[in-house]
């Protein structure tokens, strides 16, 4: 039963079953988790590259006796330039974990999202369209 017309080739209806309709949410539900994901590993490289910045303005410092202030949670605490040093490489440490963190996830995300783009363009080709707008 030949439903629409989409340019020259006929668009057949085709049943879409519980199991067909869980597969394309899951999907949705995927990509959108991914999308976020994504905002995520920008915004954590965008903290990443403060820090370097910070890290590289510190060792143009001379002054071994000034105290630079850093900031923990909403409170600034005075250092010594070596102290303050050694806590900016242990945040970029952990900011460096946790974007390799989101970025397996992300790698996960697309994994699973391949197989059921598989699953579903094998049984309705032409009538889903799950490619992401780039608007």
């Amino acid at each position: 039963m030949a439903a629409a017309v989409k340019g020259r080739v006929a668009v057949e209806d085709v049943n879409v079953t519980y199991e067909d309709q869980q597969r394309i949410n899951k999907f949705a539900r995927n990509t959108s988790r991914m999308t976020e994901l994504k905002n995520e590993i920008e915004s954590k490289k965008k903290s990443l590259q403060n820090l370097q910045d910070a890290s590289d303005d510190l060792m143009m410092l001379d002054e071994d006796a000034m105290l630079i202030p850093y900031q923990i949670g909403d409170v600034f605490v005075s250092h010594t330039q070596e102290e303050t040093q050694e806590m900016l490489e242990a945040a970029k440490e952990t900011l460096e974990q946790e974007v390799k963190g989101l970025e397996g996830r992300v790698l996960a995300i697309q994994q699973l999202l391949g197989d059921l783009k598989v699953q579903l363009y094998a049984k309705f080709g032409d009538n889903i369209n799950l490619e992401a707008d780039e608007s």
